[in-house]
């Protein structure tokens, strides 16, 4: 961890290390997912994509606000649409192995994503990376709650 072994909740006071592995797997994909919440939460004050959200609806990217207000927005099929993407991506291209580190997937290249990158040969530079996402992980969780409680 960046800033050495942190456990004030006292979570890892049982020794159960299979247990301490899922929280970080976990906490790291919270982290994954927050930071892509915050490009996403920032992008459309700036940048509204052309075209139709819903063409048989006739709702427009354009058409739909910023923030928290987007959520009434978005047909219901769009929601569907992504939560069964999501879906698919947690349950089928990255699943845990216990084997390897927390969100050190088997198909994910340098970047996390499947490319024929492979993984990274230099260990501490590995390291220093993994940490650097942890770190960045746990800002974006606090940052995207500071942005939808300012919403």
């Amino acid at each position: 961890a960046p800033t050495g072994f942190w456990d004030p909740a006292g979570f890892t006071k049982d020794g159960d290390m299979d247990a301490y592995k899922r929280r970080r797997e976990v906490e790291v994909k919270h982290g994954r997912v927050s930071m892509f919440a915050c490009i996403g939460y920032l992008v459309p004050e700036y940048y509204k994509f052309p075209g139709y959200i819903s063409p048989s609806l006739g709702v427009k990217f354009s058409d739909v606000p910023n923030g928290l207000a987007a959520i009434s927005k978005v047909p219901a099929l769009g929601w569907a649409q992504w939560f069964v993407f999501c879906g698919l991506v947690d349950a089928g291209l990255y699943r845990a192995d216990p084997s390897r580190d927390a969100g050190d997937y088997e198909q994910a290249g340098v970047l996390g994503v499947p490319n024929a990158s492979g993984p990274m040969s230099d260990v501490e530079g590995r390291r220093r990376k993994l940490n650097a996402e942890l770190a960045n992980g746990r800002l974006a969780m606090v940052a995207i709650m500071g942005m939808l409680f300012q919403d």
